[in-house]
């Protein structure tokens, strides 16, 4: 008998926390509905919601009929799981167009994932609930009491900050998703990350209490790096899933420079690799790891971006480290007219155009500490110009740091 997919997901360690380990065993042995739902704070996702994404992939491609939640109406209300204060309240019109960009985002995700799923937005629910009927249906079951015991409410009430009562209906809102999900598709379980612990179980509670059945929560764990922060972030900021917000190719070099303490955690969880070859991949040495965390890169942005995109981000890759040859069309790229370069180009003013410095100060910063490069070259002079013989065939390559890049081209006049 093989192993079950309920140990699957907690051999490459999916399973952070299960309402029911026997009960969801059980329960995936044959096809069900399940749900993961995300709130639309900004115009995309980011890392933080790639191992539920995964997941989704995973017990799709099983069988399994994931259902999308994007939170068009609990985004007009705002978590307060995690926040040390009130969370701004967005303009309905910055919700719905985000709800909106979500949606396509994880339905071309869920094509690269090969799993096809039902994708949902909350608004068409809650927005047509009768306050007075709510209260009666679902408001019941909630004990104040329990609600501000629990963590979320407790540290803000704790830290003088308190809680306004909209934030306090937010658990009740999420609750009433899985009881409407449960009830028009039949998703018996709800899966997250482990910061939404305790709504998730809210959620399985109201379903027992107003339909006498059992329903299931099942939670990730968070991405994090092994001194326990979150993965996701640099000194540039967060590391997005739109292809507008964090190109491919900077995906991409984010994942080829993962910590080597991290590889085995993130092929497991974020590629449908084997867990033999994972180990093995996860023991290699020296050397050896820039293969397998280029192996890692292109996975990871193969099932964000697919793998045309993952396909020209590798390419640049290899050809701006110096081990291949071939287009570097992936790479981050500034156009700059002729004349501007026969003139004469300021490195001060190419690093703001390009990104690689916010302000005067900083790229002077940078290049006084010797992080500045032009072709490889590191740059002495923050009054240095730039001109047409810096630009070969055309081209030039900037470089901030040790791994962040940018390919300058000459546009030419006609």
């Amino acid at each position: 008998m093989g192993v079950s997919i309920f140990d699957q997901l907690i051999g490459r360690g999916f399973v952070h926390s299960v309402t029911n380990a026997d009960g969801v065993r059980t329960a995936l042995e044959d096809p069900l509905a399940f749900y993961v739902g995300f709130d639309p704070t900004a115009p995309s996702l980011h890392t933080g919601h790639l191992i539920p994404l995964a997941l989704v992939g995973y017990l799709g491609r099983a069988g399994h009929h994931p259902v999308l939640l994007a939170g068009g109406g609990t985004g007009m209300v705002g978590d307060p799981t995690g926040r040390a204060s009130t969370r701004e309240m967005l303009g309905m019109e910055n919700v719905s167009a985000n709800t909106r960009s979500i949606s396509r985002q994880v339905e071309r995700m869920l094509k690269h994932l090969g799993a096809d799923a039902v994708v949902v937005d909350n608004a068409t629910w809650l927005g047509e609930i009768r306050y007075l009927d709510f209260l009666r249906e679902v408001g019941r079951f909630f004990s104040v009491n329990e609600l501000l015991a629990s963590e979320t409410y407790r540290a803000r009430l704790e830290s003088g900050r308190g809680l306004n009562f909209v934030e306090i209906n937010y658990r009740l809102l999420q609750a009433y998703d899985f009881l409407h999900l449960f009830r028009e598709y039949q998703c018996v379980v709800q899966i997250g990350g482990s910061d939404q612990w305790s709504n998730i179980l809210a959620g399985v509670d109201l379903i027992r209490r107003i339909e006498g059945v059992e329903a299931f929560g099942l939670v990730t764990p968070l991405l994090t790096t092994s001194a326990g922060t979150k993965m996701g972030k640099t000194a540039d900021g967060t590391i997005w899933l739109d292809p507008e917000l964090t190109s491919p190719f900077d995906f991409y070099q984010y994942w080829l420079n993962v910590e080597d303490e991290s590889i085995e955690q993130v092929l497991a969880l974020l590629t449908s690799i084997s867990m033999d070859e994972v180990r093995e991949l996860a023991s290699q040495q020296g050397s050896h790891l820039r293969s397998v965390k280029d192996r890692l890169a292109y996975e990871v942005t193969m099932m964000v971006h697919g793998r045309e995109a993952a396909d020209a981000a590798r390419q640049s890759s290899h050809t701006l480290f110096g081990d291949g040859d071939g287009s570097v069309d992936a790479a981050p790229q500034t156009y700059v007219a002729e004349a501007e370069v026969t003139d004469g180009l300021s490195i001060v003013d190419l690093l703001i155009t390009t990104g690689l410095a916010s302000s005067r100060g900083s790229a002077r910063r940078l290049i006084i500490q010797g992080g500045a490069y032009v072709n490889d070259r590191r740059v002495d002079n923050a009054n240095a110009i730039l001109g047409l013989d810096d630009f070969g065939d055309g081209k030039l390559f900037l470089r901030s740091g040790k791994k962040r890049y940018h390919l300058v081209q000459i546009r030419m006049d006609n």
